[in-house]
């Protein structure tokens, strides 16, 4: 899983088909050490403060500045309490897989890891917010969850100290749009997953009103190597601007597909031929979504681009989660266009009109062109719809995330659709 590249502090504890580390054994490794550090020596502003200077930014695909999130958040004897962390498991991003490795292959890293974000940001109370068909990484953190109370690592007095946690594992009914924070914190308060006016951010009204802190489980996990290790550290694991690893992904008709942590900013070529293997044999590459379903194709032209959300952005996409899907030769670009389509409409929780109504008539259109029934004005209608579905003209970003493959398609494959509609059939279906 790590490749040739030996600095992995999110996956060194990881192997493949074994059993988790238990409390013991992750302690033997330096598992709670963090915990220790920052409860003894650091107050909860220089744990922030540490995290920020690392340059550790959301891995949940925004990229937003961690330490900066944190830093919203109000402290102090005047905070209003209590004051919520809220670890996003909640992983329903197509071709994205990076957190449930986290969770399966080593818990008590994530348990550690918000332990110490929760003091980090004087949280009173703790949630993991879960994919309900993540069933064994629910029953792993519920095992590490034991064991850390059981050795006083988890609950009241923390290790002695004056900082106490109350920690909760909630699965989720299982919607796309819970990985939106405001819809997550309105699912997590039993209501309709429907996204929230912002601002107020959650970090200064959140859950039930209160202060609430939304972080990836990927980002989380990072916490504990920089508070062990030090920012400079951090930010050395890195080729880009962007501190630390990332978990990247690729899934289709590659070789080896699979996940792998490298450092920040490794270029997506070297991602897919040396880690991937490259293409299975009698395809060739075509394109990849870079970070989940949600974003715009590239294609060979980009294959050099380094993976940071930077770098993705300057040439039309984004990083996102960094679970790339692969476009072969064999594969209708229309058809897979359509499936996504598919997905986001059934998954618009319905608040705004655009989503709700815009993104079932682009898949009844995508529908028709891949049937055979498309018209060449089709097209522009298509073309239409992402700009009236694109940021700035829904109510979140859900239906701009569902245009962004529809938008980068029409852009590098209009040659398919255009021959989907001349021809009257699918020609990969001939």
């Amino acid at each position: 899983m790590n490749g040739k590249f030996m600095a992995t502090p999110l996956t060194q504890n990881i192997t493949p088909d074994r059993e988790p580390l238990d409390i013991k054994q992750y302690q033997q490794v330096g598992g709670y050490q963090a915990l220790r550090k920052a409860l003894r020596e650091m107050s909860p502003q220089e744990v922030q403060q540490t995290v920020k200077d690392s340059k550790l930014r959301g891995r949940g695909g925004a990229g937003f500045p961690t330490g900066m999130k944190w830093s919203f958040i109000p402290m102090g004897d005047d905070a209003p309490h209590p004051k919520y962390l809220i670890a996003n498991a909640d992983e329903m991003e197509p071709g994205t897989f990076k957190d449930r490795l986290l969770m399966e292959g080593d818990p008590h890293q994530l348990l550690e890891a918000m332990i110490v974000s929760s003091y980090a940001t004087q949280a009173d109370v703790a949630y993991i917010f879960l994919r309900d068909e993540y069933k064994l990484a629910a029953h792993r953190l519920k095992q590490a969850a034991q064991e850390a109370r059981e050795q006083g690592l988890l609950g009241k007095h923390i290790l002695g100290s004056g900082f106490s946690l109350e920690f909760h594992i909630h699965t989720s009914a299982g919607r796309y749009i819970c990985g939106e924070e405001t819809a997550l914190v309105t699912s997590l308060e039993g209501k309709r997953a429907i996204p929230r006016q912002k601002p107020p951010y959650p970090q200064t009204c959140g859950l039930w009103g209160k202060p609430t802190v939304v972080n990836n489980v990927e980002t989380l996990c990072n916490v504990p190597h920089i508070i062990n290790h030090g920012a400079e550290w951090y930010q050395n694991l890195s080729r880009s601007e962007d501190g630390g690893t990332k978990i990247y992904g690729t899934s289709g008709r590659v070789k080896r597909p699979g996940a792998w942590e490298l450092p920040m900013g490794t270029p997506i070529r070297e991602i897919l031929e040396e880690y991937a293997g490259g293409m299975q044999e009698g395809y060739t590459f075509r394109g990849l979504l870079p970070g989940g379903a949600s974003t715009d194709f590239l294609v060979e032209e980009h294959l050099e681009t380094p993976m940071d959300f930077d770098a993705v952005m300057k040439v039309g996409s984004r990083m996102g989660t960094g679970g790339m899907i692969i476009l072969d030769d064999k594969t209708c670009p229309v058809a897979m266009v359509l499936n996504l389509e598919r997905f986001f409409a059934q998954e618009s929780c319905g608040w705004c009109t655009p989503c709700r109504d815009g993104l079932p008539w682009v898949a009844h259109i995508l529908q028709a062109i891949e049937e055979g029934r498309g018209q060449m004005e089709d097209l522009e209608i298509l073309e239409m719809h992402t700009q009236f579905l694109g940021p700035g003209k829904t109510f979140c970003m859900h239906a701009p995330g569902a245009m962004e493959p529809l938008q980068s398609a029409l852009k590098y494959f209009r040659e398919d659709f255009e021959q989907h509609i001349r021809e009257q059939h699918c020609p990969w279906r001939s």
